[in-house]
């Protein structure tokens, strides 16, 4: 037997592996710390090396964006510092522009080659993992990509809080009654999680906040929710979704189903059952498409644009290449009808990360790799505080039960121990404190100030590095 039949037989590593990680987010960063967990020892001898992409130095526990939009966690409590968690591994801030995965290459961008001018650099790899995740699915709708406002990251969530609580300013200082009608409604389209949480918790928010102003009452607000299908929040089953009608419309929010946004140019909402609202809110989070990075490779895709996978999690026909999550099309072997795929979020995106971590090792060390194989155990939602609709395991729970469940899943999920303990903390101090009602919206252009104090026109354009560092 040779070296390299002996080096498999005792679980080690053929020959030293480059292993690339596209993407930072749940699977991208779950994924590598698996791997330098299964592959400590061979990190340590140098036998292996894992490089993580991303174009942001942290990862976002996404469920918690509405809580900070609303104020009740930290911005810097919903991110998990990349760094900090993958310590054996290289984090390069930039993004993947192209792969060439027959030549086991990637083309990457960074902070550095813009400023050299020098364009992306091309990294060599053995394997590769794709989770660059998924971005926002927008329509040509008029006026969209002018006054329309994503809820993705955690700077469009504090950059909403700062828009709602700045028309709550506008609307109590104005004279101008168009002016004030439009300051306060408010135009959320996507009846998913991100659009239904986010209503509720910043409507929540929202209505606490009118104590304070002396002119503006809560009835003065008119808040929108515009659903193109039938129903809202279908991960929580049919019949949680009309309560979470019901309750939403006892909250005094207009929830239009079956109707689409047409247009927000100047201004003005116009939906497709010809209604007609002047507004300077119009909040999009309908619906999510694969990355682009997706269809700048060599790799098959389904015809959604998403990779095609197995249930090992490889990419079909690609040896050494491997996806989970948005990015991926991986068949649901506990479906009972054939040809069923995993959903596409945090629950699949979690649990395929650890699985794909061990594949990617025992590959490596020419073991039998696992399928990966889990049953959707269901849903949670908030609706603000104490509010919420759940349907875990068959069983349907809202209202306080509900959010309690909401606030105790995600609590358990959210990354490593210290994180943990600052949300708890936060939460804990929420409920024994008034909520705060400030708005920090200076905080996107902070050099204006400077900028007009030393004879010049402040700059409304937004830093060109706003993620900032871990």
């Amino acid at each position: 037997m040779d070296k390299r039949k002996r080096r498999v037989r005792h679980g080690m590593v053929k020959e030293r592996a480059r292993i690339l990680v596209v993407g930072g987010g749940y699977v991208g960063m779950y994924t590598a710390l698996r791997l330098q967990r299964k592959l400590k020892r061979e990190l340590g001898r140098g036998e292996a090396e894992i490089t993580v992409v991303t174009p942001d130095p942290y990862m976002t526990y996404q469920p918690f964006l509405p809580e900070a939009a609303a104020g009740a966690i930290s911005p810097r409590h919903v991110v998990v510092p990349l760094r900090r968690v993958l310590g054996r591994c290289h984090v390069v801030i930039g993004e993947a522009t192209a792969v060439e995965h027959a030549e086991r290459t990637a083309t990457v961008t960074t902070l550095a080659t813009e400023e050299e001018g020098t364009g992306g650099r091309r990294v060599a790899y053995d394997e590769l993992v794709l989770a660059p995740g998924s971005v926002s699915r927008t329509l040509p709708i008029p006026g969209l990509a002018d006054h329309g406002i994503g809820f993705r990251t955690v700077e469009e969530a504090i950059g909403l809080r700062n828009h709602v609580l700045e028309q709550l300013d506008i609307a109590s200082s104005t004279r101008d009654p168009a002016l004030r009608d439009a300051a306060l409604t408010f135009v959320f389209v996507g009846g998913g999680y991100a659009g239904v949480e986010a209503l509720g918790e910043l409507e929540d928010m929202a209505r606490y906040a009118t104590r304070y102003y002396h002119n503006v009452r809560p009835e003065d607000m008119r808040w929108i929710l515009v659903e193109a299908s039938d129903r809202i929040l279908p991960e929580v089953g049919e019949d949680m979704g009309r309560y979470t009608v019901t309750e939403l419309r006892r909250r005094n929010i207009d929830v239009r189903l079956g109707t689409r946004l047409e247009s927000c140019a100047d201004r003005v909402a116009v939906l497709s059952d010809g209604s007609r609202f002047p507004t300077r809110t119009v909040v999009w989070t309908a619906g999510v498409r694969p990355h682009p990075v997706l269809a700048a490779s060599d790799l098959p895709l389904d015809g959604r644009g998403r990779l095609k996978c197995t249930a090992e999690l490889a990419v079909e026909g690609a040896p050494h290449a491997w996806a989970a999550g948005d990015a991926a099309a991986v068949p649901d072997v506990t479906a009972a009808e054939p040809g069923r795929e995993c959903a596409a979020n945090a629950q699949h995106a979690l649990r395929q990360a650890r699985v794909l971590g061990d594949n990617i090792a025992h590959s490596l060390r020419g073991e039998p790799l696992e399928t990966y194989a889990h049953a959707y155990a269901g849903s949670v939602a908030s609706l603000g505080l104490h509010k919420g609709v759940a349907q875990v395991y068959g069983r349907r729970l809202k209202g306080y039960p509900a959010w309690f469940m909401h606030r105790t899943y995600h609590l358990s999920r959210v990354p490593t121990f210290n994180r943990k303990a600052r949300v708890a903390a936060e939460w804990t101090l929420a409920g024994l404190f008034k909520r705060e009602i400030v708005s920090l919206g200076s905080l996107e252009h902070p050099r204006a100030e400077f900028e007009l104090a030393a004879g010049g026109k402040p700059s409304q354009d937004p830093p060109r590095n706003p993620k900032g560092s871990s």
